[in-house]
């Protein structure tokens, strides 16, 4: 089935993106309207998905927010189960952080079936795992240990054998709820080596940390447990202003 090709496209030639992540698990689908007005002015995408997500849940989630916006919906998936072709595109992501093969290559070969006759934008990202300062939901699910936030010479090399070994984008994320976001000097010394954009996710609860973020060299900003817990919080600077749960 011919796939489009414009998301990739887009975020390679473009700077300061913002994207808000929606958990199904998370979410009132009563309410997507309400959410959807709550959205960030300068909010450019969509991304759908959790660690743990109950079945179906994910296409029905996309389903209303077609009907409720324009913007354009990236799967993000902990697993095979969470794809679905209702959305525009789909982060093929191998956990390069960790070595536990279920993360690496089985759960991308469990879903080929599934996108061998999908319409999904198929980008390949490198997905690192950060130490943000506690155990992450990602890292239990996926039996893996996060790179030191100390150690950002093998965060380096490892986006370096992500993009070496051909993905298109690279992810580095701390985790929903992370005390400590990645490091504006991680982020910068990972850009001055790769040639993909830089996603950067977890931990970020003020406009401050986002801007800071882009400065280092992110391309998109990823907000999830910060808009959950307060959507208007791009309102204020102060790092404190999101409790950690």
């Amino acid at each position: 089935m011919k796939r489009k090709t414009n998301l990739l496209q887009h975020i390679k030639t473009s700077t300061k993106l913002l994207a808000i992540l929606i958990d199904p698990d998370k979410v009132n689908f009563s309410e997507i309207d309400v959410l959807i007005s709550k959205l960030p002015k300068n909010t450019s995408h969509l991304l759908v998905g959790g660690s743990t997500v109950k079945e179906n849940l994910t296409e029905q989630l996309v389903n209303l927010l077609k009907k409720n916006t324009t913007l354009p919906i990236i799967i993000f998936p902990g697993d095979f189960t969470q794809i679905t072709n209702k959305a525009d595109a789909l982060l093929f992501l191998s956990l390069l952080s960790g070595r536990n093969p279920e993360f690496l290559i089985e759960q991308q070969v469990k879903s080929i079936e599934i996108l061998k006759t999908t319409s999904l934008e198929i980008i390949p990202t490198a997905y690192l795992l950060i130490d943000g300062g506690k155990e992450t939901s990602v890292q239990r699910v996926s039996k893996t240990l996060p790179i030191s936030q100390n150690n950002i010479q093998e965060i380096v090399n490892t986006a370096l054998a992500g993009e070496y070994s051909g993905k298109q984008l690279l992810y580095l994320e701390a985790g929903s709820g992370a005390k400590n976001r990645v490091s504006p000097k991680i982020i910068s010394a990972v850009k001055k080596e790769v040639s993909i954009p830089i996603i950067v996710g977890g931990g970020i609860r003020s406009k401050k940390a986002i801007d800071e973020a882009y400065q280092a060299g992110a391309t998109m900003v990823v907000i999830g447990t910060a808009f959950e817990n307060n959507p208007s919080f791009l309102n204020t600077s102060s790092e404190e202003i999101i409790a950690i749960k």
